[in-house]
């Protein structure tokens, strides 16, 4: 293409269809509204597979550097009772083809992998607009714009960019979840490290639509979010503690002692089949796309779609619409089969038995 692609968002999804473009010596400018990499956190563990997150980053070249940043032991499994009792202990005997990585590690590798200025720090997105022939006006919150003769939404949820193309808005899907960290925790907190484990921790209660999942992450950092089936305006007066009461205390401990303030994340989706008739000059991809709620794939999809799309991109030099419409082809039906699966996950972990369906799920491993 004679001008750069603009991509809004330098997310994991936004960042990958950069490299990819870049590999393919396509340039881009990807505007993203924080003002540095550093300006927030960047979430926890992430399982990266083999059949879409990986081979994504084997399109962009950068499989061995991917490697590298791998937490060793990381696919470990254990699912215990409330009281403590174990009924799953699956180790990770190294067969498994979704290692884990820290987002921000991963995020630091595509930063890293592309040419200096790429990424356009502290451009906040105010409005977009159609100006036709396939070009769109992209107003930033300092004043300044760009006209795009390609424009890709990498902008997740709440995309400034959906609206050309779609009049869908994310839903509250009926949970929401309270984030929280122990730090140290092999040293300060070692009953409750101990009952982690080496990867990830399911603890299930005995009623429905109550699930506490922990990572362990590096430096011996314990990441946990408990999992909660309830209206929204429930959580705004909700007290933690008291979800886990009764619980053994080193599994409560996740909630009672956690590091930082118990942070509440409501969980929303758009429509398993979100999809939009074919506009020139602009697409999306990730959770612009097809929001789901936390299921192990969202990131892994946002990168498949950059991958697809920056392929599609370069194999028709010079003809923007056959390439959307290509890769929108294979997205809409893959993006729907795996928000299906992921709200039948999801049915398994939070309904009746949830800590049974799971263990029928995974299997393997030690049963208690």
């Amino acid at each position: 293409m004679s001008t750069p692609v603009t991509i809004i968002g330098a997310g994991l999804g936004g960042l990958t269809l950069a490299r990819v473009l870049h590999v393919h010596g396509i340039p881009s400018v990807v505007y993203e509204a924080d003002a540095s990499a550093a300006e927030r956190p960047q979430g926890g563990m992430l399982d990266i597979h083999d059949y879409n997150g990986q081979a994504a980053l084997a399109t962009a070249g950068l499989t061995d550097e991917f490697r590298a940043i791998v937490l060793p032991g990381r696919e470990a499994m254990r699912v215990l009772g409330r009281d403590g009792t174990v009924r799953l202990d699956k180790a990770d005997d190294g067969t498994g083809g979704s290692p884990e990585a820290q987002r921000g590690a991963l995020r630091q590798l595509l930063l890293d992998s592309l040419p200096a200025g790429t990424v356009q720090w502290g451009h906040k997105v105010r409005s977009v607009r159609a100006l036709g022939d396939g070009r769109h006006e992209v107003a930033f919150a300092g004043g300044t714009s760009v006209v795009t003769s390609l424009l890709v939404g990498a902008d997740g949820a709440w995309s400034r960019v959906r609206p050309l193309l779609s009049g869908a808005v994310p839903q509250y899907t009926g949970n929401g979840s309270f984030e929280t960290f122990l730090f140290d925790a092999d040293r300060r907190h070692p009953a409750t490290a101990a009952a982690v484990g080496g990867g990830s921790l399911f603890v299930f209660d005995e009623t429905a639509g109550k699930v506490f999942l922990a990572h362990r992450e590096s430096d011996g950092n314990l990441h946990a979010y408990l999992w909660l089936v309830r209206p929204l305006d429930w959580f705004a007066t909700a007290r933690p503690a008291a979800e886990v009461d009764g619980w053994a205390p080193e599994l409560a401990a996740l909630i009672t002692a956690s590091d930082t303030e118990p942070v509440h994340r409501p969980h929303y989706t758009l429509p398993t089949d979100h999809r939009w008739d074919r506009a020139p000059g602009v697409t999306l991809l990730g959770d612009a796309a097809h929001l789901q709620p936390p299921n192990g794939e969202g990131a892994n999809l946002a990168m498949q779609d950059a991958a697809e799309l920056g392929t599609a991109i370069a194999a028709h030099p010079g003809d923007v619409e056959a390439a959307l419409h290509e890769y929108e082809r294979a997205m809409f039906p893959r993006s729907t089969a795996a928000a299906t699966a992921g709200l039948e996950m999801l049915d398994l972990l939070l309904g009746d038995n949830g800590a049974d369906n799971l263990i029928n799920v995974f299997g393997g491993g030690v049963l208690a």
